[in-house]
């Protein structure tokens, strides 16, 4: 109110911390913080608890998820039974992407304006037709893969969303095809370029990649938490090693904007400056 002294504060506590009689006459006055416990004094051990939690990183469990996928997903009849067909293949619903990670993507493209996007490693072509659709009629998307088995199988649905024309596949090793790419001329020729390959290349993928990819243009690293591995001592296969390689080389690059998403499996986004 006016006139009033200011509130104290407690030594060695940020200002604003919920604490004491002035937290108290907070919820007396009707203004409750949610998540905390209405028969406890704020500054309880329970409630200041909960008050940290909500500032940090939420748990998504099942039931949050579904609320999640009931207010925003956009999943269509095509997505979705390219996403079943993917899940009946060995290993499939491990490797494709989520829906919310799709619907993402195509976001980045149309939020980017891109007319040119470039994908490394295709699977069955869920984020390919997902971004796809978010280019402008003249947009293309090129995406590559170590074997035409996968990309057959998406070919079917990008031809049912009329998206078809906008997609060239390139079959071989990756990197071969990105430095093949280089040297006919391709730098800076990408809107946006999505990483979601073997992840023992990622940082041969990322150096290739910040070439290919237009200043202003947006990198989008999947698979940067990998299952959690980046934190496991006892994990040093490849993939693992190359994940690792690829965050710390990122965060590290003054040539590039970063920002690592806590979604999914770990989405990095980095800008090339």
């Amino acid at each position: 109110m006016a006139g009033s002294a200011p509130p104290r504060t407690t030594p060695g506590r940020a200002r604003g911390a919920f604490s004491g009689p002035i937290a108290d006459r907070r919820i007396r006055h009707g203004r409750k913080i949610i998540g905390t416990d209405d028969n406890r004094p704020l500054n309880d051990p329970i409630n200041q608890s909960r008050v940290a939690n909500m500032a940090n990183q939420l748990g998504i469990g099942p039931e949050l998820l579904g609320y999640v996928r009931e207010h925003s997903l956009r999943e269509d009849d095509i997505l979705r039974d390219l996403r079943v067909r993917t899940t009946e293949l060995p290993g499939g619903e491990t490797m494709q992407v989520m829906a919310e990670e799709g619907q993402f993507l195509a976001l980045l493209v149309a939020l980017t304006r891109a007319t040119a996007v470039l994908e490394v490693g295709t699977f069955t072509g869920y984020s390919t037709l997902c971004m796809a659709r978010a280019l402008p009629p003249h947009g293309r998307l090129v995406t590559c893969d170590i074997s035409d088995r996968w990309p057959e199988i998406g070919a079917e649905f990008w031809h049912r969303a009329d998206v078809s024309e906008r997609i060239e596949v390139r079959v071989g090793e990756a990197a071969e095809i990105l430095d093949t790419m280089i040297s006919d001329g391709g730098s800076s020729s990408f809107d946006l370029i999505f990483i979601d390959a073997d992840k023992a290349n990622y940082p041969r993928y990322y150096e290739q990649a910040l070439r290919l990819v237009r200043p202003g243009g947006l990198l989008v690293v999947d698979n940067t938490l990998f299952f959690g591995r980046v934190l496991d001592p006892l994990a040093e296969d490849p993939d693992t090693t190359g994940v690792r390689e690829v965050n710390a080389r990122i965060r590290d690059d003054h040539r590039v904007d970063v920002c690592m998403l806590a979604v999914a499996d770990g989405i990095t986004l980095a800008r090339r400056r």
